[in-house]
């Protein structure tokens, strides 16, 4: 009987991309998912299904038992929390005892899902890639914060424990199947819906989901153990992707740039609105200052290594747009 390869964080937009390709690839598929989640995004796919947690560790035996591989893409993913406590907890210790629950189970490799949010960036406009140099004190926010503490946890585990894993860092995911939607489809969808008057400008890489997760199995057929791969696109300044957004979904394109100093007591009564009545802010004081630096990366080692080929940032937004207006998110 063939083992399963399990798949955290599966109802999600990176992870059910992910299990699609697995399919393909004639995988037998066991996804781990939360308690009450969304499974939408899954409702197609033929797979075992096992409730677990990156907070309830007691979940994670049961989950990877049998297992050949392991794909782990579950991540506490907010730009916003009030209490940072709950995420590090989830999104380090969660990934650190997953590994270790896989290692002892005798998983033969793990593929990581990190980010480039857990990588070194120079910022100013500068290509960064995966040996760029980074130290904790230079990431911002509590979620690029716990993604570059999980990274270093799975390094050390390959190192002290001959942990079998190999890293993967997302860029920034564009597509189909973005439920929740992530900040970026938000923004997409703002953008399509012509309710975007104005813009802090930075830079992004933007990737199609779909390639992000074909990635993911090439790091499995192909990876190096230890190392990391970058799954990226196309490098764009803000301004530039939502004149082409706009093209796309036929609007006219936000036309006021602003300077942050002008969004910053905003982004203050926002967090403030936030802590007391509960409202998702749309802006932070850690979203400007993560903005002062331009998030170009280059995926040449993914192309290189393991012949990674991504498509064009135009299909990915293409795309998304196109699955919003078919869900009913956009008019």
């Amino acid at each position: 009987m063939t083992a399963p390869t399990l798949v955290t964080g599966a109802t999600g937009f990176v992870g059910s991309a992910v299990a699609r390709v697995l399919l393909t690839r004639g995988h037998k598929l066991r996804l781990m998912v939360r308690e009450g989640s969304d499974r939408r995004n899954i409702a197609d796919i033929p797979a075992e299904l096992v409730e677990g947690d990156l907070s309830s560790p007691a979940s994670f035996a049961k989950a990877v038992e049998g297992c050949r591989y392991v794909f782990h893409v579950a991540a506490d993913y907010r730009l916003w929390v009030p209490d940072p406590a709950p995420m590090m907890a989830a999104n380090v210790e969660g990934t650190r005892l997953l590994m270790l629950a896989a290692q002892a189970a005798g998983v033969e490799r793990i593929v990581y899902c990190s980010s480039v949010a857990a990588l070194g960036l120079i910022g100013d406009g500068t290509i960064s890639d995966e040996e760029t140099p980074v130290n904790e004190h230079s990431v911002i926010g509590v979620y690029k914060k716990s993604k570059y503490r999980a990274e270093q946890e799975v390094l050390r585990l390959v190192r002290d424990n001959g942990l079998q894993a190999v890293i993967v860092n997302p860029s920034t995911p564009v597509g189909p199947r973005d439920i929740k939607p992530t900040p970026t489809g938000q923004m997409i969808l703002d953008c399509a819906a012509g309710k975007m008057p104005a813009y802090v400008d930075t830079g992004v890489n933007i990737v199609h989901v779909d390639d992000v997760a074909e990635g993911h199995v090439l790091a499995l057929e192909r990876g190096t153990v230890g190392e990391k791969y970058i799954l990226g696109g196309q490098n764009y300044f803000l301004g530039d992707l939502f004149r082409m957004v706009s093209d796309i979904a036929g609007v006219a394109p936000p036309k006021v740039r602003l300077p942050q100093e002008v969004i910053w007591p905003v982004a203050v009564v926002s967090e403030w609105l936030s802590r007391k009545f509960g409202i998702e802010p749309r802006v932070t004081r850690e979203m400007l200052a993560m903005s002062k630096k331009k998030m170009f990366f280059s995926s040449e080692k993914a192309i290189r290594e393991l012949g990674y080929s991504p498509r064009p940032a135009s299909e990915a937004v293409r795309d998304a747009i196109d699955w919003f207006r078919l869900a009913g998110m956009l008019k």
